[in-house]
């Protein structure tokens, strides 16, 4: 393993941010660091980067101890939130700022540059002001410039949260995309489950400075270690179901679940898990509906079965109001199952 973390806390004062933490990051590995605010991401990736000083425990990187290694002397790139870019400085002047700090020529300088902008989808922008950049192109120019002297380690702190909704979904994907080219080994923290799913290989979650779950994002997805884990991955409705050859059967009917095992288990519902159709096997009432970005997010009481309201999701298109009567029907893809 590139980056090894034993027992790893920091506490400030008698507050513990992390707890006990063991982490594990492989060469050319994107790992995501996901868990709501306050949870203790960050504090763990500041310490990691050497920003912060453990109270107890271990970070090395290759078996080397890093604990007396200073942060200029990690050879990590860091990119954080705002970006933190030299105002002062136009595109190129900030991108190449760790090239100068180690003394590469300005020939080579100047061909990192080109292959980084090219790599961003920034072309042309070399001698442009930082002011004159949108927020997405400044956190462009600010992941080039970690990239530019090829770290061992590239350190990502939210750094797609302050952009509009839009902007990051499709910042995420070309993020994946240079990672994918650049063959970095990074550790980025988020809050959103859908940029960590999109971006990284594994998932680690975290809550009360604690690593709770770690895997592939599709097994987190699917089988969250347990039922806060599942409702911070938005799970909304928990019901008793066995799992027989592949079908979950519960109040709701059977539900198809090829990739888990045979007993019993609760069934985690997203909303997306039921959906109004015209001859869905539920039926239900609508209590409410909110309309969202791609969809309406319905409240509905079903008329067997369950005994508190569920969560739904209808097309926008769908005229369903408060009172109307619905047919749902379940989608095996926004169902998890907690052990």
């Amino acid at each position: 393993m590139a980056l090894s973390v034993r027992g790893l806390s920091v506490h400030y004062g008698h507050i513990a941010a992390v707890s006990g933490v063991d982490l594990d990051l492989a060469d050319g590995e994107t790992l995501a660091l996901l868990g709501p605010s306050g949870c203790g991401k960050s504090t763990l990736l500041r310490a990691v980067a050497g920003l912060e000083r453990p109270t107890a425990g271990t970070i090395s990187w290759n078996g080397a101890d890093l604990a007396t290694v200073p942060v200029h002397r990690r050879g990590f790139g860091l990119v954080f939130q705002d970006g933190q870019l030299f105002p002062h400085r136009d595109v190129a002047g900030n991108i190449t700022f760790g090239l100068r700090m180690r003394g590469t020529d300005r020939p080579t300088q100047r061909r990192r540059v080109h292959e980084l902008l090219t790599l961003l989808n920034l072309d042309g922008y070399q001698s442009r002001r930082i002011t004159e950049l949108s927020g997405g192109e400044q956190q462009r120019v600010a992941l080039a410039r970690a990239l530019a002297p090829r770290p061992r380690l590239l350190l990502l702190d939210e750094p797609l949260s302050a952009l509009d909704r839009a902007l990051r979904d499709q910042l995420a994907l070309d993020l994946a995309r240079v990672l994918r080219v650049a063959g970095s080994t990074t550790l980025i923290v988020t809050h959103d489950h859908d940029e960590a799913f999109t971006l990284a290989d594994r998932v680690a979650l975290m809550r009360a400075g604690h690593v709770t779950q770690t895997g592939r994002p599709e097994d987190v997805w699917r089988t969250p270690a347990d039922e806060p884990t599942a409702r911070f991955l938005g799970c909304t409705t928990f019901l008793p179901a066995t799992v027989t050859s592949g079908v979950a059967t519960s109040a709701l009917g059977p539900i198809p679940v090829p990739w888990a095992p045979d007993g019993p288990a609760r069934l985690a519902l997203r909303p997306t898990a039921l959906r109004a159709t015209e001859t869905g096997p539920l039926r239900g009432t609508v209590l409410s509906r909110i309309h969202r970005r791609d969809h309406v997010r319905l409240v509905v009481r079903l008329d067997t079965g369950v005994d508190k309201p569920v969560d739904a999701v209808a097309g926008i298109a769908d005229r369903l109001n408060s009172g109307d009567p619905v047919h749902l029907t379940p989608d095996p893809n926004g169902v998890a199952l907690v052990p």
